[in-house]
């Protein structure tokens, strides 16, 4: 029986207010202290210094290529104004030889030689290191050259030689075809062819060679002996033109202008074909040949815009910067490029961020153990707090902090945190006291109960048993009556049907003694059924039996059954021994048990009947025993079997047959007893005194 009063409920019987609800110990769980504390110890440490040092990453990140990037752009500036010097200088070479006096003399016809002014214009050719060096009259004819011009009236249309015609000089760079640079020179030809290589990247195209050449075309106005107006033109070609390019690197990237492993390069394209480069496709051959991508084409060539960003470069990555070139008619006609490569500065970058997070996990595990230690000193006090309030919930009311230092503030709670868990003990004790007092009274009237309900439960199952037992006898009455007067008919026509025949009947002697065996036969099984239905009325008193006699008339009762279920029987009878017991009562008992064990062999079985001689409690008796090979009782039912009104047979049983057998049994001064084992079958024991 339940406790009346909680130890742990005030007087009015609710949870004691110092209890934490729902099972949850006090200060667990996701708002605790200790997280609390731990949070305020570790989010600069863990959250808000590594997001600070993201943000500072990112940034310096976008620092580092933006210097990257200007620095590309500052090369770029570098090679463009080298581009614009040799552009410069061209034309201040031309322009100078076309004013210097011997120039003047040569073409005045002053010296006797025809050929001087090709002599002169070879000589200075190779002087001032242009590829091609001639005067152009008014009427588009060359008048001089330092080489052999095949066309005697080459193209005109070129800007820079109107701008000379007209007085003005001029210098640009111009794209000439393959034609136009042989007929100035043959090798210029062949020097601007170069084979186009295929490029990862670069516009699909059909071309195989690239054959034009671009010149820095450069023009000068001069005067002719006979005072016509003419143009002094020279150029250099950029196709191959290695020492030109060579010198822009040379000019952008000095030694040790980058970091180890990086490289510089610098490269001259007509159109999108590299014609002057010192990138390498393999160690000693340069990229000649190569085209450069398809996006830097549209945004440089088609768009007109400036390239400062990371590009592929023939087989790898540059920090690139690229510009358009403009000829003489302001057509977009090659690019100027300069670049580095990316991998080191990539590399370099990695290994900063590397080292700044390694430094940060440094101090970070160096630092964590420091907080953890500050903050250990505040949550501990709490965490032995706790861990006291969940002992005292699991039951152990003797648990206390053990906190002595009361100098903080925490120390004082834990103090008063004791001194209340001591008032909670001993009102516990009070509690436990009054509950223990109350629950003996309420057992003490709790037994007398029991008792008073069992003796009212014994007198309505002995009143209902007799009621029962008292119907069973009236009908029984009834059926065997009615059996006893179709009996008496039959008996009587039979000893007519004798009479009749005379001496005729003794061919039918034997039909007739078996009718008179099977009339007797029936009326011995209705006084044996009467007997058993009103033991008081036919037996009247005890006596002395065989055990094997009082079976022999059983048998009869219950052959009905036995061959309806196809049971075998089988009979040991060894008892000497005469039993005193009213012999309807022990037909009584053992009926009651042959049919138990008749339905507990539904399918069958053998039924086993066995008597013999056996001293019990230094008392002479004899055993009757009833054994079935049937179902079998498990051992909670055989705890119950002698109880009145148990049954295991649901809608056929009424549960007394057992307990009425075991009363009578008693009354005799013998014992009944059980064995069973589920499928292995049931033995009924039932031991009598012998009479004396």
């Amino acid at each position: 029986m339940a406790d009346a009063v909680s130890p742990l409920a005030d007087a009015s019987g609710r949870p004691d207010a110092g209890v934490a609800r729902r099972g949850v110990p006090v200060g667990v769980g996701g708002r605790s202290v200790r997280f609390r504390l731990l949070a305020i110890a570790l989010l600069p440490t863990l959250v808000i210094l590594p997001l600070l040092l993201g943000v500072t990453i990112v940034r310096w990140n976008a620092k580092f290529d933006a210097t990257l990037i200007s620095k590309v752009n500052g090369d770029l500036t570098i090679a463009h104004q080298y581009l614009a010097r040799i552009l410069e200088n061209t034309g201040e070479k031309v322009q100078a030889l076309g004013a210097s006096a011997r120039f003047r003399d040569t073409v005045a016809g002053r010296v006797d030689d025809p050929d001087a002014t090709d002599l002169l214009l070879e000589h200075s050719r190779t002087a001032l290191g242009f590829d091609f060096l001639f005067v152009i009259d008014a009427e588009r004819k060359i008048h001089a050259s330092a080489r052999e011009h095949s066309a005697t009236t080459p193209r005109t249309d070129w800007p820079i030689v109107a701008s000379a015609l007209a007085g003005a000089p001029s210098t640009a760079i111009d794209i000439f075809a393959n034609e136009e640079l042989a007929d100035v020179a043959p090798e210029l030809a062949e020097r601007a062819r170069i084979d186009l290589v295929p490029t990862p990247n670069a516009l699909p195209t059909d071309r195989t060679q690239e054959t034009r050449g671009m010149v820095v075309h450069s023009a000068s106005p001069v005067t002719l002996a006979d005072g016509r107006s003419a143009a002094l033109v020279g150029g250099i070609l950029l196709n191959q033109n290695l020492v030109f390019i060579d010198t822009i690197n040379d000019l952008v990237y000095r030694e040790a202008s980058l970091p180890e492993g990086s490289q510089g390069t610098a490269t001259l394209f007509l159109d999108d074909v590299r014609i002057s480069t010192n990138v390498r496709l393999f160690e000693r051959r340069r990229a000649l040949g190569t085209r450069v991508s398809a996006a830097v084409r549209s945004a440089v060539l088609d768009k007109g815009r400036t390239w400062l960003d990371s590009a592929f470069v023939v087989n790898d990555w540059y920090i690139s910067a690229y510009e358009p070139i403009v000829d003489g008619f302001g057509k977009r006609v090659g690019m100027l490029y300069v670049g580095f490569l990316e991998a080191p500065f990539t590399a370099a970058k990695y290994q900063t961020l590397l080292l700044i997070a390694l430094a940060f996990l440094a101090i970070t595990a160096a630092s964590i153990p420091i907080f953890l230690r500050w903050a250990r000193a505040i949550f501990q006090p709490l965490e032995r707090m706790t861990g006291t309030i969940a002992r005292v919930e699991s039951g152990d009311l003797g648990a206390r902090t053990g906190h002595g230092d009361g100098k903080d503030e925490i120390g004082r709670v834990a103090l008063h945190l004791d001194h209340l868990l001591d008032q909670l003990q001993e009102r516990d004790r009070e509690l436990r006291g009054w509950n223990e007092e109350l629950n003996a009274r309420v057992e003490e009237r709790t037994h007398e109960l029991q008792l008073a309900n069992r003796q009212l439960e014994a007198t309505t199952k002995q009143l209902i048993m007799s009621e029962k037992l008292a119907a069973i006898g009236e009908i029984t009455a009834g059926v065997a009556h009615e059996i006893n007067n179709p009996i008496a008919v039959i008996q009587g026509n039979l000893e007519v049907v004798r009479n009749v025949m005379g001496k005729k009947a003794q061919l039918a002697r034997t039909e007739f003694r078996l009718l008179d065996e099977q009339i007797h036969r029936i009326s011995q099984i209705v006084t044996k059924l009467l007997q058993f239905a009103r033991p008081e009325e036919y037996a009247g008193y005890v006596e002395r039996h065989t055990a094997k006699a009082v079976i022999s008339d059983c048998l009869p009762l219950v052959q009905h059954l036995l061959n309806k279920a196809s049971i075998d029987v089988a009979r040991e009878d060894s008892a000497t021994r005469l039993l005193l017991m009213n012999r309807t009562e022990l037909q009584q008992v053992l009926v009651n048990l042959i049919v138990n064990a008749i339905h507990a062999m539904p399918d069958g079985g053998r039924l086993t009947l066995r008597t013999f001689d056996q001293d019990l409690d230094d008392r002479p008796g004899l055993v009757v025993e009833v054994a079935d090979t049937g179902v079998g009782m498990t051992p909670e039912v055989m705890q119950k079997v002698f109880d009145p009104f148990y049954t295991t047979k649901r809608r056929e049983g009424t549960g007394l047959g057992l307990s009425i057998s075991q009363t009578l049994v008693t009354r005799q001064g013998g014992r009944i007893s059980a064995t069973s084992a589920p499928g292995e079958g049931t033995t009924f024991s039932i031991w009598l005194p012998e009479a004396a």
